[in-house]
């Protein structure tokens, strides 16, 4: 992949959303922000960790499957058409190395 801006909105969205979960949970743990009661205990931080890392995973997994087709397309696109035009002329045509 060339940069994140191809991957669709949606999935950008969940990323930045992640990303902000983390960063959340991470001021809060080390007390650069106080949260309010429900939000603010260790507990409420560490499901932010985990939720975070969840929203993360459809970005991830985009991205290994794009470049999965980058670099393998006959696995996942199939296979490609045989081109009849050799199966039909005889050995000696299409082998025409000794001149």
């Amino acid at each position: 992949m060339r940069s994140l801006g191809a991957l669709p909105k949606p999935v950008l969205v969940l990323e930045v959303i992640g990303i902000a979960f983390l960063l959340l949970s991470y001021l809060s743990l080390n007390g650069y922000v106080t949260l309010p009661a429900p939000v603010g205990s260790a507990t409420a931080a560490i499901i932010m960790v985990f939720l975070g890392i969840a929203l993360m995973l459809p970005a991830a997994a985009f991205m290994v499957w794009a470049m999965a087709q980058n670099v393998a397309p006959l696995l996942t696109k199939g296979q490609p058409p045989v081109d009849k035009s050799l199966t039909n002329k005889p050995k000696d045509k299409r082998d025409d190395a000794d001149h």
